[in-house]
């Protein structure tokens, strides 16, 4: 069966909840998108008010607060949120990628440390962080444990590898600039490559239910496993999984039954949270993000701005001002969409209000570095 690259939109769109908000708890959301990116504190928040229908920012604080849903670094070694009881098999599958980039990084070698040397801190750095503990708190066990001072580096690269998630200290959201941690109630095997290999296969097959259907290097770029250990997921797979064309004849993978709606189902514009996961999901981002405008969207450093979604596709970026939200358009956009987005931007601002109504603030700096628009209204946002 061939698919056009609109119905892999639509796919996409179906399955990350993007085609209309649905009247589901904060945990089964994240179930069904898989995993929220979470390195912007706020992001996570804005996610779930693009997905669920009554989105209530408390019932979410409160997931994070019970560790029912955790936030910690997985896949392409950034900071995500999920299910905790997603965690232990996710960090599994993340093994290989997180212990070669954290352990094995040059500059945790230049300040005098070995892989081993980090395996060796890492059982008493957990035993310690039984209740949450704060950054200063770790990083002092560790040179107690070293009998001298630890680097920065060196703290960063053995945090961001031991199993550790991120204990809430908010407000305005969950977390804050100050950062607690404690151990995972269910610890991952590590350094067992039978454990990663499983946990990749199931990582991947939640990856197809909640971004299908995809090929080996989409998969590999959600990721960041190398494609080789990607292919064996997927053959350890086998039957289970669905083989189909894209275009161009690429080869896709699916899970047998998941949503693929027609290509032609109307799609609602969207205000996208920054880093959100469908932008960068992809080894071909055009499925959401068209080409042209990629440079525009994710920038030099990695930054990925909030964006306008729109018939299903990129097609601007926003950011909150006084007095609303600043939506700039990269091409013309109908009256009719300027009214559904003011509508959005208007919902948005409320839930904005009560936290933080300049959430993206500290990233005005791409604005000022100018963007090619067509475009650019404020538009009023609730409070």
């Amino acid at each position: 069966m061939a698919l056009t690259a609109r119905a892999l939109n639509r796919s996409t769109l179906a399955r990350q909840l993007l085609l209309a908000r649905e009247p589901l708890d904060v945990g089964e959301a994240v179930r069904r998108v898989v995993a929220l990116q979470a390195q912007q504190p706020g992001s996570p928040y804005v996610a779930l008010w693009n997905r669920i229908e009554g989105f209530v920012p408390e019932r979410l604080d409160e997931a994070l607060e019970r560790y029912e849903l955790v936030r910690s670094t997985l896949m392409r070694i950034t900071l995500h949120l999920v299910r905790a009881e997603d965690y232990p098999v996710f960090r599994e599958a993340m093994e290989p990628t997180i212990r070669g980039s954290r352990l094995h990084d040059p500059r945790f070698k230049a300040a005098g440390f070995t892989a081993e040397d980090g395996d060796a801190l890492l059982p008493g750095l957990l035993e310690f962080a039984d209740r949450a503990r704060s950054g200063a708190e770790l990083r002092a066990a560790l040179e107690e444990a070293r009998g001298g001072p630890v680097e920065a580096v060196v703290w960063r690269m053995i945090r961001q590898y031991a199993p550790l998630w991120h204990a809430p200290t908010g407000p305005p959201w969950s977390f804050g600039t100050a950062q607690s941690f404690v151990t995972a109630a269910t610890r991952p095997a590590l350094r067992d490559p039978e454990a990663s290999a499983a946990g990749l296969a199931v990582l991947i097959r939640r990856y197809l239910e909640g971004f299908g259907p995809a090929s080996v290097a989409d998969m590999a770029t959600f990721t960041l496993a190398p494609r080789g250990k990607v292919r064996e997921a997927v053959r350890l797979l086998g039957d289970g999984l669905e083989r189909l064309t894209g275009p161009g004849g690429t080869e896709l993978y699916d899970v047998p039954g998941a949503p693929r709606p027609d290509e032609d189902v109307p799609a609602p514009p969207r205000l996208m949270a920054m880093w959100d996961s469908v932008l960068l999901a992809y080894a071909d981002r055009g499925r959401i993000l068209p080409e042209e405008y990629r440079r525009q969207v994710i920038r030099v450093n990695g930054d990925t701005l909030p964006t306008l979604l729109v018939d299903g596709h990129v097609a601007g970026v926003w950011r909150p001002v006084d007095g609303g939200v600043e939506a700039s358009a990269f091409r013309p956009l109908p009256a009719g969409t300027w009214e559904e987005l003011a509508a959005e931007a208007e919902a948005l601002g409320a839930l904005l209000a009560a936290r933080d109504p300049r959430v993206y603030a500290r990233y005005d700096h791409w604005w000022a570095k100018g963007l090619p628009t067509a475009e650019t209204r404020v538009l009023p946002a609730g409070g």
